[in-house]
């Protein structure tokens, strides 16, 4: 730069520096009217433009705009203009898709969608999408099938409407735990899932902890899974002030990577529970492989739907000296008997992510808390419309 001196107007993270407008402070009698400084970051490829107002050259006042490189379209764009994007909500969680269009500067394209009276669902787009790189977001919760339904029509309808890229944006995805022909005659639901997505017309799909990592290969187009652990780790650290104290604790054998990922990363202990299934939903005997005594357990799971495992997991640790109970869960279905069983369980606290709207179910049990992951789909997107990488994400929780 020419004598200038370049200051962040706040101080940030140099990851979050992408996203920062930045100011000069000069007194030069000669200014240029137009000069750039080139990031040298490999990460980001940004660089900033220096504008000079008025027509004298003498005290010119600079300004400094942030620009970012733009891989898919193969040009610079302002931070925080995001052209050629489009980002619709589908109805099953209109308060997670308005946070991630907020958090992205964005408006909420205009769609209806309505039932005729024999119950189809029936999809409009209200705007042009010729063109323009569409993101659908609509998770699997509520009516399930109407929600997959219309999900699949919404693709479609902007597919045949020359969008040149369709994103489905699916926090929790629909018939996840049927993955594997587990007895004869079995169907493996999430395979056909995955096949309706892509004849549907999607290019790409963004869930979030998947039921098992697995159904990636389902898919033949691109897959990207996210992660809620660095979300769960953060919160862990700022509500437990016993943390170093704890425990995590798996409460079956499927999610022990999950536990030790997180205990690992909190240089903490872990436990497994072994739990033996009469059929689904019911579990007939478990046992507590571990040492939880006078320790703090947090119960990790990617879901829990009746919450019959993760009570009886609590019971289990208590019973095995542990001084206090949380259970931490990416998706809180909470069906059934599960508000009832929560509140009636020795837990702390019931922490789940907004994947799923929570707010009925907050007021009918005090003890469920929410993570806001909203930030997490709304970096994904910027950052899969920008062509850069998203791993950043699987360790990290965007500023």
């Amino acid at each position: 730069m020419v004598g200038g001196v370049l200051e962040p107007q706040a101080s940030q993270s140099r990851e979050a520096t992408s996203t920062s407008i930045y100011r000069a402070n000069t007194n030069l009698s000669l200014v240029p009217p137009t000069c750039e400084v080139r990031d040298t970051s490999p990460t980001f490829h940004s660089y900033l433009t220096l504008h000079c107002g008025g027509r004298g050259r003498r005290r010119a006042t600079p300004v400094w705009t942030l620009f970012s490189f733009n891989h898919r379209r193969s040009v610079f764009c302002p931070v925080g203009a995001m052209p050629n994007i489009v980002l619709f909500s589908g109805s099953s969680h209109h308060d997670l898709s308005q946070k991630v269009a907020d958090r992205l500067g964005l408006e909420l394209g205009k769609v209806i969608t309505k039932k005729f009276s024999n119950q189809e669902t029936c999809v409009e787009i209200g705007e042009s999408v010729r063109g323009e790189d569409v993101y659908i977001i609509q998770s699997g919760c509520g009516e399930i099938n109407d929600n997959l339904m219309e999900l699949l029509i919404m693709i479609n309808a902007c597919k045949i409407a020359s969008s040149s890229r369709v994103t489905a944006v699916i926090p929790c995805f629909p018939y996840a735990r049927q993955d594997k022909k587990d007895k004869s005659r079995a169907p493996i639901s999430a395979k056909l899932v995955a096949n309706m997505l892509s004849v549907a017309g999607a290019d790409h799909i963004i869930t979030m902890d998947l039921h098992a990592s697995q159904i990636q290969g389902f898919f033949d187009i691109a897959v990207d899974n996210l992660y809620a652990e660095p979300a769960v780790l953060q919160w862990i650290r700022e509500n437990i002030p016993e943390w170093k104290n704890c425990i995590i604790v798996s409460p079956d054998a499927g999610g022990a990577k999950r536990v030790t990922s997180i205990a690992d990363r909190l240089n903490v202990e872990f436990a497994l529970i072994h739990k033996e299934r009469k059929k689904a939903n019911e579990v007939d005997r478990m046992v507590l492989v571990g040492d939880v005594k006078d320790r703090v357990a947090i119960l990790v799971d990617d879901m829990a739907d009746t919450c019959g495992t993760i009570c009886h997991a609590a019971d289990k640790l208590i019973d095995a000296g542990a001084t206090k109970v949380y259970a931490i869960l990416t998706h809180g279905i909470f069906s059934g008997p599960a508000i009832s069983r929560i509140n009636n369980a020795p837990f702390e606290a019931v922490v789940v992510t907004n994947t799923i709207p929570q707010e009925e179910k907050m007021k009918s049990c005090e003890k469920i808390q929410v993570i806001d992951i909203s930030m997490i789909l709304a970096e994904a997107i910027r950052r899969t419309h920008n062509g850069e990488s998203v791993s950043y994400l699987f360790s990290h929780v965007p500023l």
